[in-house]
């Protein structure tokens, strides 16, 4: 009788063929920039929680310094130990950052913040606003201890996928945000 892959397994096979997937297109940052603030801007005076793009991922600083200019407080995680969730400090432009975990950088210093509206990164995405994520929770984690958050994925356009295997600790996403528009679940 056939087993039927278990969902870790099923994520996994599925990050790596997201991974491979994943190309920066020139100008993508800019372009979401523009469609997030024409098409779903964080509300008037939100802390926001974004990240620093690494690797492929889009460029979420175009956006990030749209929004300071905007008069948004800004903060970026940092990456806390395994089974915790992230920990957000203020940025501003110039502000000075450190080399984090898997990658990841982060402002060096600032006392913790709560977002209430946060971009957050993914490897895929599906219209009913699961995300796959690099496996470690982080955000699922971080999103269920900020529920009353507006969570907005971001991507590429590329990053689609039919379905996302998920669980019972995976939290959805309000929204999904590419170079091209804005996904709704």
């Amino acid at each position: 009788m056939p087993t039927t892959p278990s969902l870790e397994s099923r994520k996994a096979d599925l990050r790596a063929v997201a991974f491979a997937a994943r190309i920066a297109a020139p100008g993508a940052g800019e372009a979401l920039r523009e469609v997030i603030l024409r098409e779903a801007p964080p509300m008037a005076g939100a802390l926001i929680g974004g990240f620093w793009p690494m690797g492929e991922e889009i460029d979420t600083r175009p956006l990030l310094e749209a929004l300071h200019a905007r008069g948004h407080r800004i903060a970026l995680p940092v990456t806390t130990p395994r089974g915790q969730p992230l920990v957000f400090r203020p940025w501003t432009p110039g502000t000075a950052m450190a080399a984090g975990v898997f990658g990841t950088q982060h402002p060096a210093e600032g006392e913790p913040v709560l977002p209430e509206w946060l971009i957050v990164p993914l490897l895929a995405f599906d219209r009913r606003g699961a995300r796959l994520g690099y496996g470690g929770g982080y955000y699922d984690r971080t999103l269920a201890q900020l529920p009353h958050a507006t969570a907005i994925g971001v991507a590429y356009a590329a990053q689609e996928i039919s379905e996302v295997p998920t669980g019972p600790h995976d939290v959805p996403l309000h929204a999904i945000a590419t170079e091209y528009g804005v996904i709704r679940p």
